[in-house]
């Protein structure tokens, strides 16, 4: 059985099939609205954490900052691989 991991992987947001809501998401936005969204979602979890989840906001919003990273490193990697 899956550990119970409410920052990487919320059981709440995993469809029966394994989908994550997040890659869902993903795919249903352009590569710039997905990096706004996510942008939007680490400015969220800062603003939110003295007030709310505290450690657990500000590791979402290191989930989110990670995975804004991560997008933008794929962004550039494919347009040198075009060049």
């Amino acid at each position: 059985m899956k550990k119970h991991d409410p920052v990487n992987s919320p059981v709440h947001y995993t469809a029966a099939g394994g989908l994550e809501c997040i890659d869902a998401i993903e795919a249903a936005m352009s590569t710039e609205q997905f990096q706004g969204w996510l942008r939007g979602n680490v400015l969220k979890y800062l603003w939110r954490y003295p007030y709310k989840n505290n450690i657990e906001d500000l590791q979402k919003a290191k989930f989110y900052l990670n995975r804004l990273i991560t997008v933008k490193l794929d962004k550039e990697c494919k347009a040198n691989n075009r060049e």
